[in-house]
């Protein structure tokens, strides 16, 4: 009876971890589903899935970053910078390398930050909290602090075309996560994440090279938020300094309300997808019921501590 107890106990703490806050999403989806007939249309389904899909992006690289038992603040702030290079580098007779500048802005900024967290030394807060500083201020800089357009923008259609009935936003969103996901659950690499933020000391005892995996994930998390801040400067053909202001507060939401550890070592990607879509139904269904901006920020603020203590609580009794 002991022999056949293992694998079921194994099964059901592995379809824990991956869907532990999907039973969250679906009740508030069917809330929403019964209070408001504007909700269920297929328009505002996809506009829900549009308006994810950009923190579903960047919420995967701060996914990666917090397993390792780090955090990156800069993201908003590289998304600015990115959207903003890629508007200037739009406007040139090198229009065609708009997008990868921007990528490549992104992988730079990442870089500086996991430099001077895995070799420097400081703290990932402090960090990434000053990247976020500097970063936002080039941005104002590279802009002067003005809004730059392009109306006849190269890669508009990654913001504002479509896949067949899908739009493009939401495709590369899921082409990310699932990529995402595969290289935690299936590669070697991904192993090594897991192992750096689980213990660090036995990991760098195991032979891991724990500063270059350090270094690594700002690199991703730059190359995310870069991409984060090429879809949206796509959907609205300008850019600025303001562009992702919160962006990092609602990339940490996706990833610890879908369970990620702040501690790291634990997480997995389908969590902040799970993540990501709760807190965009949850904007929505406020909007369309007329809530104020004011009053979501307290019920967004309730759901995710109450989301985090609920799965807390189904892992605990999972241990049992």
């Amino acid at each position: 009876m002991a022999v056949s107890e293992a694998p079921r106990r194994a099964w059901i703490k592995r379809v824990t971890r991956n869907f532990g806050i999907l039973p969250i999403l679906l009740i508030f989806f069917a809330v929403f589903w019964v209070l408001t007939p504007n909700f269920r249309s297929v328009n505002n389904m996809m506009n829900i899935f549009r308006a994810t899909s950009i923190n579903l992006v960047i919420a995967t690289g701060m996914t990666m970053v917090i397993l390792t038992g780090g955090i990156d603040l800069s993201v908003g702030a590289i998304a600015a910078l990115t959207a903003v290079v890629a508007l200037k580098v739009s406007l040139t007779s090198a229009y065609f390398l708009a997008v990868p500048a921007a990528l490549l802005t992104g992988m730079a900024a990442g870089l500086v930050s996991g430099t001077l967290v895995a070799y420097v030394g400081l703290p990932p807060f402090i960090a990434t909290l000053g990247a976020m500083t500097y970063l936002r201020g080039a941005a104002f800089l590279l802009c002067n602090g003005v809004s730059i357009i392009n109306s006849d923008l190269s890669f508009a259609w990654i913001g504002n075309d479509y896949l067949g009935p899908f739009p493009w936003l939401m495709v590369i969103a899921l082409a990310v996560v699932i990529i995402a996901s595969w290289v935690l659950r299936k590669t070697v690499y991904g192993m090594r994440v897991y192992a750096v933020g689980g213990n660090l000391q036995a990991a760098r005892y195991t032979g891991i090279k724990v500063k270059q995996m350090l270094l690594s994930v700002y690199v991703i998390s730059g190359f995310c938020s870069a991409l984060g801040g090429v879809m949206i400067a796509s959907r609205l053909y300008s850019a600025n300094g303001l562009i992702g202001e919160g962006y990092e507060l609602d990339a940490i939401a996706a990833a610890i309300i879908g369970g990620t550890s702040f501690s790291g070592g634990k997480g997995t990607i389908i969590g902040t997808l799970f993540g990501g879509l709760i807190m965009g139904i949850l904007n929505n269904g406020l909007t369309i019921l007329g809530v104020s901006y004011y009053s979501q920020q307290v019920v967004r603020g309730i759901v995710i501590i109450a989301a985090v203590t609920i799965d807390i609580l189904r892992n605990v009794l999972t241990k049992k």
